[in-house]
């Protein structure tokens, strides 16, 4: 069965997302069909040395996982 997954942090967490998505992966045992990811910017006038907060991360997996059993009739 084909199912999705989103994820969403900061990009100055970029790497704790990385952990999670991964740890995600490994403890759910889903097979990985595809991923998508987006980074979405908070606009504002502020440039590189700006102290606005990061840019939003959104990924999207789009996963393969056993199909649950059917209830005993």
């Amino acid at each position: 069965m084909q199912q999705i997954k989103i994820f969403k942090s900061i990009e100055s967490e970029r790497p704790e997302l990385e952990k999670e998505i991964n740890r995600w992966i490994r403890r759910s045992g889903a097979r990985v069909l595809s991923v998508t990811g987006n980074i979405s910017s908070h606009g504002g006038s502020g440039g590189p040395m700006s102290s606005f907060s990061g840019s939003d991360i959104m990924i999207i997996l789009l996963v393969e996982i056993d199909a649950p059993d059917a209830a005993p009739s």
